[in-house]
């Protein structure tokens, strides 16, 4: 029987009368998109090992020989001189036969006490956890370049719009951090998404456990786990930890898609507030004169890909009896996709905000258009006894003035605006300025200079 298994493709062959046809292999295997699990496939598998010579499943000698022939391995795949077979379905099976190619019996003892379905989950939360890691230091590093670009800008003016209408002004730095403040909380997000992806599933075996005394807790503590899976069937079945990321996932790319869109608007030659390197830029095969925001653009479309995933991979759970089905090896591919979009998205993103040019005046430019200040002198008003739905309508009738004359409030005279209100005095002009406007809103979250710059500084600590 020995030698009978090391001739076939399958681990499970002697079963069956005929073999299976190279369409249906190319059909369900999954080994060139899964083969990126090898690293965590092979940390599982001596963990795995350990154990078991612990528990006296296994000699001494056999985890000696499993030690050496994954030392080989690895070197064998790390130098891409490990050959890949199709027959052999997964990255699983491929790594186990070589393995039994090089130590022999001991190879085979390896699988012992589990079933590829806890194998595998093993491995996509080993694998995952790493993403996770990597992913909330690229978040950092993101965070830190908008407070590099923030912090100077504490005071620079830029409109503020509500319905992309001019509303109120407020700084550019303030501005900024609105996005620092949606990646503080995808990162909370993945941290806590973390906890749910580093439990053990290993040991669950095929979906009852096994009847091998396995200590479940040891393997891991040797892998870094928090705790285990309780249910052997929920186990090996769940996929909530991969939904959950990709759920993350999708929320972040939809904050990168919100600033991709603002820095499209922002980069246009009708505002011209900012400019890009050009290293994130292409020009036009037609037109010589174009820049074009392409990483911004290309962002902001790859959001809807993570949505994709997503919804792909609640699509795939929502149906499945227990335990363990063959559908679930269609998580893999959009969990990876997922995976390295946002990591290349928040790489990119971060070298790109830190080289972003501001055009300070054209933001003061356009803040000065639209009746920005309307709602301070509402509040000017309010501040002097007129009760606030009067002094929003004197204000409206301010601004409609000002509309056919082609002015800014701050332009009209003290008596013109006396028209409006006879409760306005001398000091009303503070209250219309720019500086004035932004100033006045000086408590916590308010966009006053003093109140970024106490922002940016709490923020600094915080990512230290």
């Amino acid at each position: 029987m020995s030698d009978q298994f090391s001739k076939k493709a399958d681990a499970w062959s002697a079963r069956f009368n005929e073999p299976v046809s190279d369409l249906v292999k190319r059909y369900t295997a999954s080994v060139f998109f899964d083969k990126r699990l090898a690293h965590v496939d092979i940390q599982g598998s001596l963990a795995h090992a350990e154990m078991l010579a612990a528990q006296n499943i296994i000699t001494a000698q056999d985890y000696a020989d499993i030690q050496r022939g994954m030392a080989q391995i690895l070197n064998e795949i790390d130098s891409d001189k490990f050959t890949w077979s199709l027959d052999l379905e997964d990255v699983h099976l491929n790594i186990e036969k070589r393995l039994t190619e090089l130590v022999g019996d001991a190879g085979k003892r390896l699988h012992t006490g589990r079933s590829r379905n806890d194998q595998v989950a093993t491995d996509i939360r080993l694998y995952l956890r790493s993403a996770i890691d990597d992913i909330v230091g690229l978040l950092k590093a993101l965070r830190l370049a908008l407070l590099h670009v923030a912090e100077p800008h504490a005071d620079t003016i830029i409109p503020g719009f509500t319905h992309l209408q001019v509303a109120q002004p407020v700084t550019f730095g303030h501005h900024l951090l609105a996005y620092v403040e949606m990646f503080g909380r995808d990162t909370e997000r993945m941290a806590d998404c973390r906890k749910r992806v580093n439990r053990l599933p290993l040991g669950a075996a095929a979906l009852a456990g096994t009847s091998f005394p396995i200590d479940r807790l040891r393997v891991a503590a040797t892998l870094g786990f928090d705790d285990v899976c309780h249910n052997s069937l929920d186990a090996v079945s769940d996929r909530d930890f991969a939904i959950e990321f990709c759920a993350a996932s999708a929320l972040l790319m939809t904050h990168v898609s919100r600033l991709s869109e603002e820095l499209v608007i922002w980069m246009s030659p009708r505002l011209g507030f900012i400019d890009i390197a050009d290293r994130f830029c292409t020009g036009s095969s037609i037109m010589p004169q174009k820049k074009n925001p392409d990483v911004p653009e290309l962002a902001r479309g790859k959001t809807g890909r993570v949505n994709g995933h997503l919804i792909a991979l609640l699509t795939l759970m929502k149906a499945q009896p227990l335990a363990y089905n063959k559908d679930n090896q269609e998580d893999k591919e959009p969990l990876f996709d997922t995976v390295d979009t946002v990591i290349d998205t928040l790489r990119i993103f971060a070298d790109m905000a830190a080289g972003i040019t501001v055009k300070a005046d054209a933001m003061r430019a356009a803040a000065l258009q639209g009746y920005a200040t309307a709602t301070d002198l509402a509040d000017y008003l309010v501040k002097k006894g007129l009760p606030f739905r009067d002094a929003h309508e004197a204000v409206a009738h301010a601004v409609r003035s000002c509309e056919q004359r082609g002015c800014d409030l701050a332009d009209l005279s003290l008596a013109e605006l006396r028209a409006f209100s006879a409760l306005i005095e001398s000091d009303v002009h503070a209250a219309l300025t720019l500086e004035g406007s932004v100033a006045a809103r000086s408590h916590v979250g308010g966009t006053a200079p003093a109140q970024v710059r106490a922002a940016i500084e709490r923020l600094k600590q915080q990512l230290q």
